[in-house]
């Protein structure tokens, strides 16, 4: 899974971006403005168990891929740059934008006080603006083009559709599509036709009284939409994460952080994705696999290798809460919770299985 982190500049982006993935690039003013891109692991304490338990030669838990793009203002460039910032992230599948409500005297100095709920509005429509450049050029090959498709017709109907609703501020994600209009889609990604999560960008003060500028109107806007909030206090977060694991637990006590932002992060995309993970486990190796909620035995078998897929024979399977219950596999059996399912069993979140099959 790729996460695009998008934002107007001086947000933020880098700060988290340097949180998730343990990277230490520079920030703020003066900063180069790059796109970088790295991944992380998804924090997991099921596979700390797991790996506990087993004590495998390679540990492999599921991981994210972040891409970092530079702060994007149609006042501070040009269309045309923001244009081909956003073309990068095109291939992500959820954007998170990062906002800023933290307050900092160079920052402020360089773009003013913070105003949450105008930022996210603003980006708003230069996701807009940028689909609708797309869905224009579209349309421009379907009706200039020297091959065209058979059903060329009906497809410049459907995105002179987008393109009204597009200029209507309205997001592709809200227009109405048959299954046969959403293959139109495919190979296009569309800016607003994409999961967005708010990062709200917060200091310490605000972290304190759990309360920044336009907070209020901000939840309103995400909870109308059904976009996910996440609150992130990035600087200090990314202080803490170099400290030592001990120290680094007392601080997050101290604040009433129960979960580091890479965890709330995660978490918020699995959920709006609709994801969960199984697990395989051995000497050689404990590792997460992340399918879509509902995925069947057999579908879930070829994440690890097209063959088992194609040879399925059934899936071994117990639950992770059994075996943590238990503490260890024999005793799982015992209790009769290990089981034979077939293929279109559909994987629970939390199965650690085993397939058997035949090539």
């Amino acid at each position: 899974m790729q996460i695009g982190l998008i934002g107007m500049p001086l947000s933020g982006k880098t700060t988290i971006y340097n949180l998730l993935t343990e990277q230490h690039l520079e920030t703020g003013p003066g900063a180069k403005s790059e796109i970088h891109v790295a991944s992380a692991a998804v924090p997991d304490d099921r596979i700390e168990f797991l790996s506990d338990l087993y004590h495998p030669q390679k540990i492999s838990p599921a991981r994210i891929q972040f891409m970092d793009l530079p702060g994007m203002c149609s006042q501070n460039g040009t269309a045309a740059q923001g244009a081909f910032l956003l073309d990068k992230v095109r291939g992500a599948d959820v954007l998170v934008q990062v906002v800023r409500a933290f307050h900092g005297d160079y920052v402020t100095q360089s773009v003013g006080e913070p105003n949450p709920y105008k930022e996210i509005c603003d980006f708003g429509d230069e996701l807009m603006l940028a689909d609708l450049a797309a869905v224009e050029n579209r349309l421009k090959k379907l009706k200039e083009g020297r091959k065209l498709p058979k059903d060329v017709v009906y497809q410049i109907t459907f995105f002179e559709r987008l393109q009204s609703a597009l200029e209507m501020e309205t997001p592709l994600e809200k227009v109405e599509m048959t299954e046969k209009e959403r293959e139109y889609l495919s190979g296009h990604h569309f800016l607003t036709e994409k999961p967005l999560i708010l990062a709200v960008n917060i200091d310490e003060d605000q972290l304190a009284s759990r309360d920044y500028s336009d907070r209020d109107r901000v939840i309103s806007y995400a909870k109308e939409r059904g976009i996910p909030v996440i609150e992130i206090c990035g600087l200090m977060e990314m202080e803490i994460s170099l400290l030592p694991l001990e120290e680094r637990i007392e601080f997050m006590n101290d604040l009433n952080l129960k979960e580091s932002g890479i965890t709330r992060l995660a978490q918020a995309a699995y959920g709006y994705l609709g994801l969960m993970s199984f697990f395989t486990v051995g000497e050689d190796e404990v590792r997460a696999w992340t399918i879509n909620n509902g995925t069947p035995a057999q579908k879930a078998a070829g994440k690890i290798h097209s063959d088992i897929e194609r040879g399925f024979i059934r899936a071994e399977v117990f639950h992770f809460d059994s075996l943590h219950e238990l503490g260890s596999p024999t005793k799982v059996k015992e209790k009769g919770l290990f089981r034979l399912e077939g293929r279109d069993y559909t994987v629970k979140d939390g199965d650690i299985i085993s397939f058997r099959f035949n090539v």
